[in-house]
């Protein structure tokens, strides 16, 4: 992987491929080799496919004030810095927010928007009380309790017990993260603002992928973002949670590959 200095810290990404662009913006406690198997797809069809490990997460140094927006502004200033001016870009989960906080920054640079188990909404009281919760947990047990017990609700249970190898696998890597980096994860998740106005002002075409088992995601979210950008790609996933991208790779390739080639008509 590739490392930009943005703000005094490394960020590191990849860049394969040398079609249109498509940024794959991972999500919390994830990084970017959660894409390893999923981006071939892309590549495969001539697309140039953009990998960034956001900050706190794999090879990206923990930041003093993290924010939905600095992750953004991380992923631009990679963009930039590959002098990359028009793309698609896929969010999962927090990355997701990620994606939205990059459209509001840049929204002329977006031929395409992919919200992949993710929604606009800043977080509820309730919502935002729980990651305080998991902070804390995190000061007093140790991140590597954490994500032991958090990978697993993650999934669909049929996909959990017949795969344990792919959450053992995540769960080692997220084992292998800092604790500033998730706890920062959470601050920035927690702190986000509501940002349903930069889907219902996108001049790009939306791509919605859901979970129809998701419970990281409310499903009153998952459904009421549907309506807001002009056009919109809806896709609800029978028997999948959060994690399409494994639970069901070959359907949300087909997906995301087919919503890029429409981006690009």
């Amino acid at each position: 992987m590739k490392t930009i200095n943005f703000g005094g810290a490394p960020v590191a990404y990849q860049v394969e491929g040398k079609g249109f662009p498509v940024v794959l913006l991972h999500g919390f406690c994830e990084d970017s080799r959660v894409w390893e198997d999923f981006k071939q797809d892309l590549l495969e069809e001539n697309f140039r496919v953009v990998t960034v490990d956001l900050p706190g997460f794999g090879r990206s140094a923990p930041v003093a004030h993290p924010s939905i927006r600095y992750y953004a502004e991380a992923v631009l200033a990679v963009l930039t810095e590959r002098k990359l001016e028009e793309m698609v870009v896929i969010g999962h989960s927090m990355g997701g927010y990620t994606a939205l906080a990059l459209a509001e920054l840049a929204p002329k640079r977006l031929r395409g928007l992919g919200l992949f188990h993710s929604q606009p909404y800043a977080d509820a009281p309730d919502k935002k009380d729980a990651r305080q919760k998991q902070i804390k947990f995190i000061e007093q047990q140790g991140h590597q309790h954490y994500v032991k017990q958090l990978i697993p609700k993650l999934f669909a249970l049929p996909f959990s017990q017949s795969n344990p190898f792919d959450l053992d696998k995540l769960i080692h890597r997220a084992a292998r993260f800092s604790p500033a980096g998730i706890i920062g994860g959470l601050q920035a998740m927690t702190n986000r603002p509501d940002r349903s106005e930069v889907l219902k002002t996108m001049a790009c075409p939306v791509l919605f992928i859901v979970g129809a088992e998701d419970e990281a995601v409310p499903p009153a979210a998952s459904r009421d973002q549907l309506a807001l950008p002009a056009v919109a790609s809806i896709h609800i996933l029978p028997k999948v949670a959060h994690m399409g991208m494994l639970e069901a790779t070959r359907a949300t390739q087909l997906i995301v590959r087919q919503f890029v080639v429409f981006c690009l008509r």
